[in-house]
């Protein structure tokens, strides 16, 4: 197709063509010129439109092939050269590890009271969770790194297959220890997935095309965690909460299968001494050691220890200095950093890295938070309180997808982007008005509205840091704004909680004054509170569940005011943005040595953020 155009092009630029002039000849792109009285010269290199001062120029018939399925996918636009069928293969393989690594973070919630009891242990089940999610904020950037040294497709692979270790491991525990040590596998495996799918979709697709996947990435990732807890109490109820990482085998197994078949992008072939002397050492103990220690400090304080012991202090001061550590090791030791400090000199790329991070803090603490005020303010079960935001969660993952098909087709991210930010603020400023008397279908009403912003901003981030980089940067780019997403979610739920403890601890005179029992005031302060809302159902006064109930809308409302404060942040970050055209064009990123050494070359001379 694309020789018959040029034919076309060439035929119309010169006015005098004969088709007998000349035998054709098989090269299409073959000119024969000839002169008067001359015998005919040897065919020209010279294209149709320059100026000919031989005479008339005779061009022959051209030889027209079937294009291959290589060229017919490249002239329909098909990234690389691949198949319709190929690309599909290559998403749905992304899509289910995805699927599965987002599912593993929700559907233990509901079986830890089952996990408890099998394992004879009621202590240190909150660890089930939490090292699931610390490990995975901890590895994210250290997975990519790894990725762009011995290739995305071995690496990628890698992780889906230490993530079905992990499962086994986790399915077969016996004590609670163990089934925490294999959350924590889980866990680094499932950073790893999650980056790596997203970086290879940018290795794979066009900024302008990739938009549309990672909106329906976005949707898998909203199903995926609405639909963990109720499976995972499906299958403990009907089977064993075991099940809850046995059904994580053959979803990888088929995504492992798709990937070695039909994953085709760069494979550098890195020897194993030459890639791991290529690993920045320094700066992944440094990550590992920033994430650790801030995380634990955040988690112990208040709860395990008093904010104020010298356990916390120490956890926290330690994790700052680790972070001075860490800025040194990658400016002046790494040759490859780990998270290139160069990208933090360009606004185009700092303004979508402060809205990702508060937009991750919003999101994840009112989605998680949310639920507790239905089940203390309103008296619902946790299974209604799950079934009243719904709403929210269905919103998310319709928008989502509709936001990628939006940037896809308008190619332009920064408009979605303040009408994001906006209404993700105004949705998390009408919690604070929310009482003990507000009807349901308004905070319904609210969900939806504060859920269409939250959505819009899943993928503009992303998008955002992408346009304002090289190619040859997305990945190390895009692993850096996961990473502070990740944090930003675990601080979220730690600082949220904070606030919503030290509400409850203030408001402890006041359920004194109501007559309430000295041993309920203690379950319901501080951190027990929580844990503790099944108490209102309790209390044979009316007058008593009235105070109680105040209490716990008064301190769960500090707590959208700070949620709020966040999101304006998020507000004056997102309207930072400033317009970038997305590209269209598309090379696909080679990894290795040998290209990270261009890349670092090629990035001192462009300087930082320089596309």
């Amino acid at each position: 197709m694309g020789a018959l155009r040029k034919s076309s092009v060439e035929a119309e630029a010169v006015p005098q063509i004969s088709a007998s002039a000349s035998p054709a000849v098989t090269d299409p792109d073959s000119i024969v010129q000839t002169q008067p009285e001359q015998q005919p010269q040897p065919p020209s290199n010279e294209t149709s439109g320059e100026k000919v001062n031989n005479g008339p120029v005779h061009i022959t018939p051209l030889e027209t092939q079937e294009p291959t399925e290589a060229e017919a996918d490249e002239e329909a636009g098909t990234p690389g050269g691949r198949s319709k069928r190929r690309r599909a293969a290559i998403l749905t393989a992304l899509y289910l590890v995805m699927f599965i690594t987002a599912l593993d973070q929700t559907i233990t919630a509901t079986s830890i009271p089952s996990i408890s009891s099998s394992l004879h242990s009621a202590a240190g089940y909150t660890w089930i969770g939490s090292a699931y999610l610390l490990a995975k904020a901890a590895s994210g950037p250290i997975w990519v790194r790894t990725s762009d040294i011995f290739g995305r497709r071995p690496v990628l692979l890698c992780s889906v297959t230490l993530f079905s270790i992990a499962s086994i491991l986790a399915a077969t525990s016996d004590t609670m220890r163990t089934l925490i040590a294999s959350r924590a596998l889980q866990g680094a495996a499932a950073g790893g997935v999650g980056q790596l799918v997203i970086v290879t979709i940018s290795d794979v697709f066009s900024l302008r095309d990739r938009a549309l996947w990672f909106g329906l990435l976005g949707g898998v990732w909203a199903v995926a965690g609405s639909a963990g807890p109720v499976l995972g109490g499906l299958l403990t109820e009907k089977l064993s909460w075991r099940w809850c990482f046995w059904i994580n085998l053959p979803v990888c197994g088929v995504a492992v299968v798709l990937l070695v078949f039909f994953l085709d992008v760069h494979n550098p072939r890195t020897p194993a001494r030459r890639g791991l002397l290529a690993i920045d050492w320094a700066g992944t103990l440094c990550v590992v050691a920033v994430t650790v220690l801030l995380l634990l400090g955040m988690e112990f304080g208040g709860t395990v220890f008093p904010w104020e012991s010298p356990t916390v202090i120490c956890l926290v001061v330690f994790g700052v200095v680790m972070v001075g550590v860490f800025i040194l090791a990658e400016k002046r030791l790494a040759r490859y950093p780990l998270i290139p400090l160069d990208l933090f000199r360009n606004w185009a790329v700092n303004g979508p890295f402060i809205l990702a991070f508060a937009h991750g803090m919003v999101s994840l603490g009112v989605e998680y938070y949310l639920p507790l005020y239905f089940q203390s303010v309103k008296s619902v079960s946790p299974l209604k309180s799950g079934l009243f935001i719904l709403p929210m969660m269905v919103t998310e993952a319709g928008t989502d997808m509709l936001s990628g098909v939006l940037l896809h087709r308008l190619g332009r991210y920064r408009e979605i982007t303040w009408v994001g930010v906006t209404l993700m603020t105004l949705g998390t400023g009408l919690y604070i008005t929310l009482t003990p008397e507000s009807p349901i279908a308004k905070i319904i009403g609210f969900e939806i509205l504060g859920g269409v912003g939250t959505a819009l901003l899943f993928q503009t981030p992303v998008i955002a840091v992408q346009n304002a980089v090289r190619q040859a940067d997305t990945a190390s780019a895009s692993a850096t704004l996961g990473f502070l997403q990740n944090i930003a979610t675990s601080f979220s739920i730690v600082l949220g909680g904070v606030v919503f403890r030290d509400g409850m601890e203030s408001q402890q005179s006041a359920l004194l004054a109501a007559g309430i029992d000295e041993t309920i005031v203690r379950r319901l302060s501080g951190s027990n509170a929580a844990a503790n809302v099944d108490v209102v159902k309790r209390l044979s006064s009316e007058a008593q569940r009235h105070v109680v109930v105040s209490v716990f809308s008064q301190s769960l409302r500090n707590m959208f005011i700070f949620y709020t404060a966040i999101a304006g942040v998020a507000l004056l970050a997102g309207f930072s943005i400033r317009h970038r055209e997305m590209r269209e064009g598309h090379v696909e990123t080679r990894t290795g040595v040998e290209e990270l050494e261009k890349a670092r070359v090629g990035g001192e001379k462009a300087g930082p953020g320089e596309v």
